[in-house]
């Protein structure tokens, strides 16, 4: 027996993909994975099977043609093939968040193209597919271009590979939100994008902190909020939750020392600082500020709402040193301050690059 690839178009119609599947069973062919690609033209259907010695390729595309199927194209396969889709695109996804520079080779090995051409115009509205071309835009500039001279690409196998492209974008972007925070003491932190692996860590950070810490950031005696709940500060649907972390000799994170929080809500987002108390009064909060005003204008949020208790004296004068005007309203013992952000101007995009 020996593996053969087949795809083959059938009208997207019920009954037809038995039929085919019938004209290959007469020849002794076991059909052991299918995938159907929906398109335009009808359902393309791609056979992974194993066929008996004896048949060659000339007889498969004959009884694929009696099976009522049409563009056919068939090629031997090998034992890698026998790994379904699903699993083969988490193991190149799994790669591409240890190493994002292997975009061009996961997209190759995905979709068995010819060639991968990294090229720094945009895709623009040129994004897309053809009978042997396949356009993928970079979200962090510039553009994918693969080349397939046969089967085809399909609709189902461009969604794919946009996906993995943004995926490996995404590690990208999360890597240079990563920075290294020189505190005026010469005290040194690790700042980066918070995620859902950081609870344990922020846990500690709130147990660590005294009473009057916490009420001033929930405005309430919470010693901290449950587990489900940190998850959706840390990774908030729209927003952004940075961290603080003291670095070892070695240079890696270890405890977090302080939290920022901006969730997104309409065109304003509401933010939120938590630090730890021997850190306070060194600038961290400052600093995580200005960041998330940085992250907050950058996405066109119109502005920032802040609510502080007024006896907050130090969370005021971290406000104050924005440099920016916030009209505030007092209700009771709570100060809202508005702060207005500056909403990025449009420009073109062939003038952007």
């Amino acid at each position: 027996m020996a593996l053969w690839r087949i795809r083959a178009t059938v009208d997207d119609r019920p009954g037809y993909l038995s039929v085919l599947t019938a004209s290959l069973a007469l020849r002794g062919v076991n059909i052991l994975t299918v995938q159907v690609h929906t398109t335009e033209e009808g359902a393309v259907d791609d056979f992974l099977v194993d066929a008996p010695d004896g048949l060659d390729e000339a007889d498969l595309l004959a009884a694929v043609e009696r099976g009522r199927g049409r563009d056919c194209w068939v090629a031997r396969s090998e034992a890698r093939g026998l790994v379904d889709q699903p699993t083969r695109v988490l193991g190149l996804a799994a790669r591409l968040v240890r190493d994002p520079d292997a975009t061009g080779e996961a997209l190759r090995v995905l979709l068995g193209a010819d060639t991968v051409t990294w090229r720094p115009m945009p895709a623009g509205a040129r994004a897309g597919i053809g009978a042997a071309r396949m356009l993928l835009a970079d979200p962090s500039g510039g553009s994918y271009e693969l080349h397939r001279g046969a089967p085809s690409f399909t609709p189902a196998e461009y969604a794919r590979a946009q996906a993995l492209v943004e995926l490996a974008a995404a590690v990208v972007r999360r890597a240079a939100d990563q920075v290294n925070l020189l505190l005026p003491d010469g005290a040194e932190l690790l700042v980066r994008p918070a995620t859902a692996d950081d609870v344990p860590g922020v846990v500690e950070l709130h147990e660590l902190c005294s009473t009057r810490s916490r009420y001033r950031r929930y405005l309430s005696a919470i010693p901290c909020p449950s587990a489900p709940r940190l998850r959706q500060l840390l990774e908030p649907a729209r927003g952004l939750t940075l961290v603080a972390a003291e670095t070892s000799s070695g240079g890696e994170a270890d405890s977090v020392v302080a939290m920022a929080n901006l969730i997104a809500e309409g065109d304003e987002a509401e933010v939120a600082l938590l630090v730890r108390d021997d850190w306070q009064r060194r600038g961290v909060g400052s600093a995580l500020l200005r960041r998330l005003v940085r992250h907050a204008e950058g996405a066109g949020y119109a502005a920032l709402v802040l609510h502080v208790h007024a006896e907050n004296a130090p969370m005021l004068r971290t406000l104050a040193r924005l440099g920016r005007p916030a009209p505030v309203e007092r209700d009771g013992p709570v100060v809202t301050a508005t702060v207005p952000l500056a909403v990025p101007v449009a420009v073109p995009a062939d003038r952007a690059r």
